[in-house]
């Protein structure tokens, strides 16, 4: 189920803090979070965002058409090999 409009966009502070704070010093580095549940907003645009997928950091790039998702939607926490038939 989406969240309300009514409420807006489930961003963490601090991720939106180092957002800001990375925005108006005109740096690109990396932004490391754990937020996998921060939704992207058009804030994050051309910034290079890590999400934490429980073992490492994979390193996202934020463009347009990811406004509106979850950032650990681009972070899969699994690894599929294969189904045991097809060894």
């Amino acid at each position: 189920m989406a969240r309300s409009a009514k409420k807006g966009p489930n961003v963490s502070v601090s991720l939106l803090r180092k957002v800001r704070d990375a925005k108006s010093a005109g740096r690109r580095d990396v932004i490391k979070t754990w937020s996998r549940s921060s939704m992207i907003v058009p804030e994050f645009l051309g910034l290079t965002i890590a999400v934490h997928n429980g073992r490492k950091f994979i390193p996202v790039f934020i463009t347009e058409n990811m406004v509106g998702h979850l950032l650990g939607e681009f972070a899969p926490t699994r690894v599929f090999r294969a189904h045991s038939g097809q060894r």
